[in-house]
């Protein structure tokens, strides 16, 4: 019986079947398969889409480069120099990072608000009709739990994984990784000569992710611009995420 599920939460997208329902072999259970457009009643349950980006609050100083928590440390000794009070010394980092939240979130919500009306808002057109690209959701126990992306690049005969993405309350089961090589195989099926992805991740367990897939780290920027970033002063002041490129070769063109 083909897996009828409908996709809405974060990313409101519209209803979904899974095309097949081959069990992966590294999840007893788990069934990865194109996302389909139709209307096919309602789903079990919500899907809750993580941001793809640091928390803000874990953003504040995990996210950021050395030199990016040094205006807070330096104002803090600063304040102390000058006041000799302590209370002061504490009010003014503690109001420096309250606006680093505070435009840390805004960033985030106008980015993830740019991708619902994007590519997020039409699937269909943005990974299934064109050549060489798909999108996947991977169901587990009747529960939509993660989701991926490839879009291909022509020009350089690439792949770029994209949008992959596992339900909070089924991480640490494979699924991931499962999900990272169904594009893999994609992209070894379409003979493309190499697969790429950029992230902002912070967590150590998601690079780790990344290298064991067999993917090369191949720099990183701080000044990465995020779609529905505005590059206000306070932006670029408040703000700051860092940039990882990956790569995994799969043949020499």
């Amino acid at each position: 019986m083909a897996a009828e599920m409908r996709l809405e939460a974060v990313w409101g997208l519209p209803a979904l079947s899974l095309l097949s329902e081959r069990p992966d072999a590294s999840q007893e259970g788990l069934l990865l398969g194109p996302w389909e457009e139709g209307g096919l009643g309602p789903g079990a349950g919500t899907w809750d889409f993580p941001s793809p980006f640091p928390s803000p609050v874990r953003g504040l100083v995990c996210g950021a480069a050395p030199w990016q928590n040094l205006p807070t440390l330096a104002s803090a000794a600063l304040c102390f120099a000058v006041s000799r009070s302590l209370l002061l010394t504490c009010l003014v980092p503690a109001a420096l990072l309250g606006l680093r939240y505070y435009y840390s979130r805004k960033v985030i919500r106008a980015y993830l608000e740019c991708a619902l009306h994007t590519d997020m808002a039409d699937i269909e057109q943005y990974y299934m009709k064109p050549p060489g690209s798909c999108f996947w959701v991977a169901v587990l126990d009747g529960n939509v739990v993660g989701i991926v992306a490839a879009r291909a690049h022509e020009e350089d005969n690439t792949v770029e994984l994209l949008r992959m993405s596992v339900d909070s309350r089924f991480r640490g089961k494979g699924i991931a990784k499962a999900l990272g090589r169904k594009v893999l195989e994609f992209a070894v099926v379409h003979n493309y000569s190499a697969v790429v992805l950029g992230t902002t991740a912070v967590k150590v367990a998601a690079h780790k992710l990344y290298e064991s897939l067999g993917f090369r780290h191949m720099g990183a920027s701080d000044h990465y611009v995020l779609p529905g970033m505005t590059l206000s002063l306070a932006e670029r002041l408040f703000f700051q995420v860092r940039y990882h490129r990956y790569r995994l070769q799969l043949r020499e063109e």
